[in-house]
């Protein structure tokens, strides 16, 4: 009776630390690190980059997910960040909000701060989509941020050019790149900012393309030490986090800054990414 009673202790003893780790674990994943960002930096070198763009900084934003899980203050704070960074150019590249697609129109006007020598651009994502996407998109237009949705934008002047250009979301938006690349300059690097980033599997067949700039995967949110993500979405279980070579193709996939549920990040803290483009 006595050694039942001590490994029913034992047992309680362990059930009871192992609640209180798991408490603690979630403590910190949902109040710790979801609210640490951090600033990657990451040097890109690119064909064909004019010697004047050599150096030139590309800051990329992604998975802001507003509401109910990041609040608007945590945006002010990153966005603060990104200005201080004194980025030629800021990419969006998705997933604004989470639940509502209302709740653009509190962050659109935070996200209009954004300073940039070449100005702010966005790409949209899937849960654009799934919320809705035209008031997504109105949030955008009224506080004058360019949505490339199957389009480009030639920036720089004379020789010292690039072309910017967004896919319309892989998962559930009508993504074209026939017509996002319709008036691509030749012989100048292509940026392409597409959420999703295992389509780059696809757009490397190209050849145009020099970057492809994603997000959607949140890096998992958790991952573990020796096995990685836990859980990462369609679309994003190939290039889950970080800088890859996909032939001839650069591929960086940001950690994004919000979360969904359960909202704890692990190992995998809010990214800024910071991009240099470097001539070969």
């Amino acid at each position: 009776m006595n050694i039942h009673r001590r490994e029913f202790l034992k047992i309680a003893a362990l059930a009871l630390t192992s609640a209180a780790t798991a408490r603690a674990s979630y403590e910190y994943g949902s109040r710790v690190e979801a609210t640490w960002p951090l600033v990657e930096q990451v040097q890109v070198p690119l064909k064909n980059l004019p010697t004047a763009l050599d150096g030139y900084k590309i800051v990329q934003l992604s998975d802001i997910h507003l509401h109910p899980f990041t609040q608007i203050e945590f945006v002010q704070e990153i966005v603060a960040l990104v200005n201080n960074l004194k980025p030629n150019l800021v990419v969006l590249t998705g997933d604004y909000v989470l639940q509502q697609a209302d709740s653009i129109f509190e962050l659109a006007p935070v996200l209009a701060r954004l300073k940039a020598d070449a100005g702010v651009f966005v790409s949209l994502g899937n849960h654009d989509w799934w919320t809705n996407v035209a008031v997504v998109k109105q949030g955008f237009s009224e506080v004058g941020l360019m949505v490339l949705q199957n389009k480009g934008v030639t920036l720089g002047t004379g020789r010292a050019r690039l072309y910017l250009a967004g896919l319309d979301d892989g998962w559930s938006g009508h993504p074209d790149l026939k017509v996002t690349l319709a008036d691509a300059p030749a012989q100048i690097p292509i940026i392409m900012l597409m959420h999703e980033p295992d389509f780059a599997d696809t757009l490397a067949n190209d050849g145009r393309i020099s970057l492809q700039l994603s997000g959607h995967t949140h890096g998992g949110q958790v991952r573990l030490p020796g096995v990685g993500a836990l859980i990462l979405p369609h679309l994003g279980r190939k290039y889950a986090s970080g800088l890859y070579r996909v032939k001839e193709m650069w591929l960086y996939t940001n950690r994004g800054i919000g979360v969904v549920g359960p909202p704890v990040r692990f190992n995998c803290r809010p990214e800024i990414t910071e991009l240099i483009l470097m001539g070969l």
